[in-house]
């Protein structure tokens, strides 16, 4: 089944019992696409971890003990962003034992509303990754959605793990460059056992470095510290807006908190129905459609400037021709080594945004065939996009949340084969399968009394929601995203059709902003579900 099809899918409005059938025939059906296209279902299945259990009951009425609950926010203009104003709350490591261990530290911001007497309420905002810095997005919320800043104080924050919080700690500089070095398609067995190694001490230094702190960093830990910065507020309830990974924040906070939910935006869904594991199988495929169905025929299409190829066959044999050139010879320039990952990751990090994303990967790629002679200006791109992809900081809270939000399947012999079928099949984002897996893999099993409780969102008692996806996106695929748009009833999901762009708000389609901001700015949401054209096709 083509995306289209499912985007018909998605928006076939159904009533009474015709609608449960129709539902249930959905699920099957969907269930029967996943297998098909992601071959999914035969791993999750081993891990027995395939659908979240229910949260404990009263899980979301834990006590606040007052030395938390009577803190107050001492509010200063922020060192890094003069336009928000900063404070750092003091929350327990874990919220199900407070008296045990050190504090911690969440760093937050705020920007009032500019138009006091129109003010709404508070909306608070969220970072992706998991890995992303949100203390600053406020700022670009003002300046990009001004309705909003003038009618919300929007608030930001680092979450537990990153940036100005308190963080994890996994690698050195060093050993992240090691980590991504040599080629993650290389098979050999000597290969494969050079790339679990790196891993495995990837997460031996995020036990050994972090204090006692992973356990802890974890997407319902977040959630309740969510809980504890409305509360010093002093808001009632709160309005939302999370992308990418802050999708599953918000769904969980949702779903522990739903009383204390105005309104809430979801934009480029993590399946955050299910398990880390699951959803993250599903990336290369999503990622090598971007890739091929977007990417490539984009670049042909504009061979009179990047002079890469005619058609899309010819510009992914250039790619590809390239990226073999890099694993022979890499590219040294000062402390940047260019190699066949480099490329993969500069490639993958490019085709996150059509706007300036494809633009700048084009630039970079026409950099490479002769380094030396290239353009100035083309290097300094290529220098950007090929040599700035994540970093230690970012790496230690994105294993630390997806290694110990959800169970994952230890058995490396199973993730070696997914690896070698994956790099085969999708080898964007494949061929870096066993990497990554075999982290999670090695992660340090937490004692009983640190294990994450599982989160299983429904929606319940939630107010109307309203998620936002497009049918290409790379990173939060849109079949997630349809499973997860089922998981949380209630919800209106806006499906930007024939585009693939990582984040819809705020940005270029007047269809989404008029969605999104009807329903933040007045509470209106959509009759049912909404397909938007893309803008370079509206």
């Amino acid at each position: 089944m083509t995306t289209r099809d499912l985007i018909r899918t998605a928006s076939t409005p159904t009533t009474g019992a015709s609608a449960r059938r129709t539902d249930r025939a959905r699920r099957t059906a969907f269930g029967r696409r996943t297998a098909a296209l992601l071959t999914l279902l035969t791993l999750a299945s081993a891990t027995g971890t395939a659908g979240a259990v229910a949260a404990p009951t009263g899980a979301a009425t834990l006590a606040v003990p007052a030395r938390y609950a009577h803190q107050q926010l001492t509010w200063q203009t922020c060192a890094e962003e003069a336009t928000l104003e900063c404070a750092t709350m003091t929350a327990p490591r874990d919220w199900h034992h407070p008296g045990r261990g050190p504090d911690i530290t969440v760093a937050v911001s705020r920007h009032r509303a500019t138009d006091p007497a129109r003010r709404i309420g508070t909306l608070l905002t969220a970072a992706g990754g998991p890995g992303g810095q949100g203390l600053l997005r406020p700022a670009d919320h003002v300046r990009n959605a001004p309705a909003l800043g003038a009618s919300y104080d929007i608030i930001g924050f680092d979450q537990r793990g990153v940036g100005h919080s308190t963080r994890a700690v996994c690698q050195t500089p060093e050993e992240f460059r090691s980590f991504f070095a040599g080629d993650f398609r290389d098979d050999t067995p000597a290969d494969r056992a050079r790339v679990i190694a790196n891993s495995a001490a990837l997460a031996t230094g995020c036990e050994q470095r972090s204090g006692g702190l992973l356990p802890f960093l974890t997407t319902e830990q977040t959630a309740r510290d969510i809980d504890l910065l409305r509360a010093l507020l002093r808001e009632r309830r709160i309005s939302y807006y999370g992308p990418s990974y802050a999708t599953m924040i918000g769904a969980y906070y949702a779903t522990l908190f739903p009383h204390r939910i105005e309104r809430m935006v979801l934009d480029s869904n993590i399946g955050f129905d299910g398990t880390w594991e699951r959803f993250q199988l599903g990336q290369p495929m999503s990622f090598q459609r971007r890739f091929e169905e977007d990417f490539l025929p984009w670049l042909a299409a504009r061979d009179a400037t990047y002079h890469y190829g005619t058609t899309p066959a010819e510009v992914k044999a250039r790619w590809e021709a390239r990226r073999a050139a890099l694993r022979e010879q890499p590219i040294v320039d000062g402390q940047l080594t260019l190699g066949p990952d480099q490329l993969d990751n500069g490639t993958i990090q490019g085709i996150y945004r059509e706007n300036n994303g494809f633009t700048l990967l084009a630039t970079a790629l026409t950099a490479l065939d002769d380094w030396p002679a290239a353009d100035p200006a083309a290097r300094t791109t290529a220098r950007r996009v090929f040599g700035d992809y994540l970093s230690p900081e970012f790496l230690a809270e994105f294993f630390a949340v997806t290694c110990g939000d959800t169970p994952w399947t230890r058995d490396l012999s199973l993730w070696t084969a997914r690896g070698t079928e994956n790099a085969a099949r999708w080898p964007l984002v494949g061929a870096r399968t066993l990497a990554f897996a075999a982290v999670c893999a090695s992660w340090p099993t937490p004692p009983p009394t640190a294990t994450a409780p599982r989160v299983r969102v429904t929606g319940a008692g939630l107010p109307p929601t309203l998620m936002l996806n497009s049918v290409h996106d790379p990173a939060t695929y849109y079949e997630a995203a349809l499973s997860a748009h089922r998981a949380l009833r209630g919800s209106h999901l806006v499906t930007v059709a024939d585009n693939g762009d990582h984040g819809q708000y705020p940005g270029p389609n007047p269809c989404v902003r008029s969605a999104v901001e009807s329903y933040l700015l007045t509470g209106a949401t959509p009759a049912g579900d909404l397909t938007c054209p893309s803008p370079t096709t509206s």
